[in-house]
């Protein structure tokens, strides 16, 4: 279970993405809702998720809605991890403070928010599931107006759920 619930405003934040440039949720929920994943280089069940976060990138990305990695960690150490599992979607430092992750009332990572428009979670998730994973793919094939494709592979050997 993630640290807020559905239906619940989502705080706002403004953090610096690698570039160092400000991005705000505010802003980005201006163009639709948004999929905010939180998470640590080091942790072993970020790594096991990160690649099927980025399957939904690859598969739906767009301008109908934002993905957006936080990483609690440096700008060095987020290009390592980015580089190193071929992680693509855009990525925001939480790395000072913690002040987004502290405000979401993070215990755990990863944790993952489908934000609507109108600032509200739709949809939170916590560690690796897999049923929320496919949820949530069918939340992006919806907003981006497409029929929702499987997000694991057949074949592919995919606990049910991982903590984090």
């Amino acid at each position: 279970m993630a640290a807020l619930a559905s239906g619940t405003v989502a705080p706002q934040f403004a953090l610096k993405d690698l570039g160092g440039k400000p991005v705000s949720l505010a802003d980005v929920l201006l163009n639709g809702p948004a999929l905010v994943v939180f998470f640590k280089v080091g942790c072993p069940t970020c790594q096991f998720t990160f690649p099927f976060v980025q399957r939904l990138y690859e598969t739906y990305g767009g301008s109908s809605f934002a993905f957006l990695g936080i990483s609690q960690d440096s700008a060095s150490d987020t290009r390592a991890f980015m580089h190193h599992l071929g992680i693509k979607l855009p990525m925001l430092l939480d790395d000072h403070g913690y002040s987004a992750s502290k405000a979401y009332g993070l215990t755990n990572v990863p944790t993952l928010f489908w934000i609507n428009p109108d600032g509200k979670i739709h949809l939170s998730s916590s560690g690796f599931s897999k049923s929320d994973l496919e949820k949530l793919s069918a939340e992006v094939a919806l907003a981006t107006g497409n029929t929702a494709k499987p997000l694991f592979r057949p074949g592919e050997v995919v606990p049910n759920y991982k903590p984090g």
